[in-house]
């Protein structure tokens, strides 16, 4: 006997779309056949919906510890499950900050307490902790975060003999945020000598601009091919940058590039009416950039889409521009910005799926996730494309309680979250005793 058939769903997976049952005994896939007719004690007939594997989000702030009038670990896991989302990585920059090996088993015990999705957590590196990085576990980091631009607290790296050094060591995939500080610094001084301190988010990306972006991202590709580093450059925002990476699987690349779902849906025209909701490192910038990276995308050159889900309160992001601070809260709304891209016609159902789940399972080496296979975890969304779904304050989720989508209506739904075969999510509704998910594991 099976705990959980789903009937009559398509399957988007590896690159093929089918129509297909599957069979879920405990937390893992028994069995995926075009008609299972074997006694479960659950069975689902999903009428035609599209089951896609769960979203692996592999770059979010989930601001615990130190900073949970933000957000924590339970809220914004939580809030994913309803968005698909059943997998991340979060990032070290957390008060304090995951820089060394016992906060970062801090992080995990935490987590083994709190998280509804399977989690995994990134060291940080500083400008003086690379005795702590030779060190690290590469079976337990999904890898090590370095801010080659502006951070919080000490985690901006700017020694250029510790980049060399991280580039050189590092046990695990090397995963920058690239902008470069000094230009930022020179073009914010020119602007406020320009037009004063009382700015608006327009200027943004000007302040963080192209310029900075392809600076740092050089800096970081160059190092990584002088070392022969696994190097994954996130949140990729200027047509610039593109020229860097190769077309193609992401098989075999050791450089590879990522872009969130922000960058490909807002641009600069979207401060007018944003402002500060929209206000990220590195910056939301020109519809020639954002159509540069939806073509990178389309042709391979970007091997993974995340959110770099960054909560801070309204009030927080109501103050004046310089004082605002950066991030927006995102991984619910993820895949719905991307089968909104389906709707349109400018993404594949199985570019999605090779995006946010294939291919992180690949460049991470994450253990029986990210594929909907006989013998993996039973993680998946069920999605129906038949549908709207209407981004009211009402059904948002995230701890912050804002969205930029307020008021858009996405032209899908997400219709289940199924986590380690238990049915968490369910037409609007999260399970009201959610189950405490697990530690991604890799193969390493």
């Amino acid at each position: 006997m099976y705990d959980l058939i789903l009937k009559n769903g398509i399957l988007v997976n590896e690159g093929q779309i089918c129509e297909s049952d599957i069979a879920i005994k405990g937390d893992r896939i028994e069995k995926i056949a075009s008609s299972i007719d074997t006694e479960s004690k659950k069975t689902i007939d999903l009428q035609g919906n599209h089951i896609l594997p769960g979203l692996i989000d592999d770059q979010v702030h989930f601001r615990e510890p130190g900073l949970t009038h933000k957000g924590n670990i339970q809220s914004e896991s939580r809030a994913g499950l309803a968005g698909g989302v059943t997998s991340y990585f979060e990032m070290p920059n957390v008060n304090p900050t995951t820089t060394n090996r016992e906060n970062l088993k801090a992080k995990f015990d935490l987590a083994a307490t709190k998280s509804h999705a399977n989690y995994s957590f990134y060291m940080g590196a500083s400008n003086n902790n690379i005795d702590e990085i030779k060190q690290l576990d590469n079976t337990l980091a999904c890898g090590l975060k370095v801010f080659m631009g502006a951070s919080t607290g000490d985690m901006l790296v700017d020694n250029h003999d510790t980049l060399e050094a991280i580039f050189r060591e590092a046990p695990v995939n090397i995963v920058t945020h690239c902008e470069d500080t000094p230009t930022i610094i020179e073009n914010e001084k020119a602007i406020i000598a320009e037009y004063g301190e009382d700015i608006d988010a327009s200027f943004h990306p000007r302040i963080r601009n192209a310029e900075s972006c392809l600076k740092s991202s050089q800096l970081a590709y160059d190092l990584a091919t002088k070392h022969g580093s696994n190097l994954h450059i996130l949140h990729l925002t200027t047509a610039d940058e593109m020229k860097l990476f190769t077309e193609g699987d992401i098989t075999g690349k050791r450089i590879t590039a990522e872009v969130c779902v922000h960058h490909l849906f807002f641009s600069e025209a979207d401060y007018d009416t944003l402002g500060n909701l929209i206000k990220c490192n590195p910056s939301v910038k020109s519809e020639q950039d954002r159509l540069a990276l939806i073509d990178a995308v389309q042709k391979n050159k970007i091997d993974i889409i995340a959110t770099d889900h960054a909560p801070h309160t309204l009030e927080e992001k109501q103050q004046p521009y310089l004082q605002a601070p950066s991030g927006l809260p995102l991984n619910q709304h993820s895949l719905l910005v991307l089968l909104d891209f389906y709707a349109k016609g400018i993404f594949s159902l199985e570019q999605i799926v090779q995006k946010t789940s294939h291919n992180i399972a690949e460049r991470f080496q994450i253990k029986d996730r990210g594929y909907i296979r006989e013998g993996a975890f039973a993680d998946l969304a069920v999605v129906d494309l038949s549908a709207e779904t209407l981004v009211t304050n009402e059904n948002i989720l995230y701890h912050c309680g804002w969205s930029p989508f307020l008021n858009y209506s996405f032209p899908s739904v997400v219709r289940h979250t199924i986590i380690n075969g238990e049915i968490v999510y369910q037409d609007g509704i999260l399970k009201e005793q959610l189950p405490i998910a697990n530690r991604i594991e890799f193969d390493r």
